[in-house]
């Protein structure tokens, strides 16, 4: 153990050195006028990528190119370096007899890791590689760390999610993710624009969160003297945007749970919520499903998915069962056969499936699905029609009040969103708040809390509406093939190291 820490020191007595030539290197910079650090823009003409796809008409014409230099070999009179933007790596040829004397020897002390602008002429070098010839170098901000090292890159999943900024750099397939991120969001607007649907912004900050079964995290607002609570959905306040008027809205927002983390589950993500007046959960499986299959084309431009050892096929129509059903299929357990919560925990004793005091039959129906249905559906699959108890903001079914017209939508054995033919009938919507309050006072911290305002809005009345949640995050992931949630958000939560705090 001594040796490992003797090793250990010197190890770090030897990167401590090198960081001080670093800093050397830019103290010397300055004392000779060459700060990079008071340069405030660099024109670029091109980035790498926009080069090698259009050489046949660059070759021989100048461009400007600004990136980070991730390599760099030295050889007498000429060297050669490769830059980094955000589209990819380029190769720079960089001569002493074409940028000066002084400019070369300037060169040849950057570091791997600077930012560089480099201007010069586009060329393919004698072992067929696309490049530019040099005529400018400009450094335009000195790194003062090292990136990890090129043949190891940077592989602690740890170090990986809190440096971000590192994992960038190193990871071109990050890079890549969190471009396709960005491109589902987008895709989603553009499918939702052209449906009419206007895309609004609610509080995150509530006296009151509802609109899902969850634990939120509570501050205090200083200014009102007043303790309010992160937002753990969107729900109640878009539907009263549908009361007022705005028959088809949306949100895509941040949300918060105070819960734990695990690879599908992180305490602050992104969701989408919809609502749209005069239609159904049926007119919302329609929707979800003609939007899964426009982001997968614009994303992936392909109505296949690949994650892991499943492959998922969006060109079928998706399938559509109701949740009894689903546990009749799988679990061989049939519901409608079950008189009363008393039964129901009997066979629930016999299958070994945890529940609590409090739980009536439609709870125990619902843990019978997560026990023996979600793995299975992995092809895109609506279940519909679930018990009331789990369902406070849901019409029940006109034929059989014990259900309610909900479904969620699975993929890869995941719930990937939650839709109802939502509730609007105030009294009836007041009833399911009580039984709310009441799971609350019996110890339930996930329940909903009474919302006034909200009854009081529909009060005034909301027209037959339908609504959906969908995860970001989760649809990212299914996108590419993601295996954690955490790999699919720029920042995801992580606990404070001491030097955080």
């Amino acid at each position: 153990m001594a040796q490992n820490q003797e090793n250990n020191g010197g190890a770090q007595q030897d990167i401590n050195q090198l960081l001080q030539v670093r800093y050397d290197k830019l103290h010397e910079l300055q004392a000779n006028g060459k700060d990079p650090f008071v340069i405030t823009k660099y024109d670029v003409t091109h980035h790498s990528t926009d080069v090698k796809e259009n050489y046949d008409e660059l070759e021989g014409k100048e461009v400007a190119l600004a990136g980070r230099m991730m390599f760099k070999r030295v050889m007498g009179k000429a060297s050669f370096c490769n830059i980094q933007d955000i589209k990819g790596r380029i190769q720079a040829y960089v001569a002493r007899d074409e940028i000066g004397e002084d400019s070369y020897k300037d060169f040849k002390k950057y570091d791997v890791g600077d930012i560089l602008g480099i201007r010069g002429t586009v060329f393919t070098t004698k072992t067929g590689e696309i490049s530019i010839h040099a005529k400018e170098v400009t450094l335009l901000s000195k790194s003062l760390q090292i990136l990890p090292e090129k043949f190891h890159g940077l592989t602690d999943t740890d170090t990986r999610y809190r440096q971000r900024y590192v994992d960038l750099i190193m990871n071109e397939d990050v890079k890549d993710t969190m471009i396709k991120r960005s491109k589902v969001i987008s895709s989603i607007r553009r499918f939702l624009d052209e449906q009419n649907f206007i895309e609004v912004e609610t509080p995150m900050l509530v006296s009151n969160a509802g609109g899902a079964a969850a634990r939120p995290f509570e501050t205090h607002y200083n200014a009102l003297n007043e303790d309010v609570k992160l937002r753990i959905s969107l729900e109640l306040y878009l539907k009263r945007l549908i009361v007022g008027g705005m028959e088809r809205v949306y949100e895509i927002g941040r949300v918060f749970r105070n819960e734990g983390v695990d690879t599908r589950h992180n305490p602050e993500f992104t969701l989408m919520e919809l609502y749209q007046a005069y239609t159904d959960y049926h007119g919302m499986m329609d929707l979800t499903e003609n939007l899964f299959r426009y982001v997968a084309e614009q994303v992936n431009g392909s109505l296949v998915l690949t994650y892991g050892e499943h492959t998922m096929d969006l060109s079928k129509p998706f399938e559509r069962i109701t949740m009894v059903d689903a546990v009749k299929k799988y679990a061989n357990v049939d519901f409608n056969e079950i008189k009363d919560t008393e039964e129901a925990k009997k066979i629930a004793d016999e299958h070994h499936i945890e529940y609590e005091k409090h739980h009536k039959k439609g709870d125990i129906l619902n843990l019978f699905f997560e026990e023996y249905v979600e793995e299975h559906l992995i092809q895109p699959t609506f279940v519909m029609d679930h018990p009331i108890e789990i369902s406070p903001l849901t019409k029940k079914k006109p034929e059989n009040p014990d259900y309610v017209e909900r479904f969620e939508f699975f993929m890869n054995g995941w719930e990937m969103a939650n839709a109802y033919s939502e509730l609007n009938d105030p009294e009836d919507q007041r009833r399911r708040f009580e039984a709310q309050e009441e799971l609350l006072a019996a110890g339930d911290d996930e329940a909903n809390h009474t919302d006034e305002d909200f009854l009081n809005a529909l009060a005034i009345g909301m027209p037959p509406t339908g609504g959906i949640g969908y995860g970001i995050d989760r649809m990212t992931m299914l996108m590419t093939n993601s295996p954690a949630i955490r790999d699919v958000i720029l920042f995801p939560t992580m606990k404070s190291l001491p030097n955080d705090k």
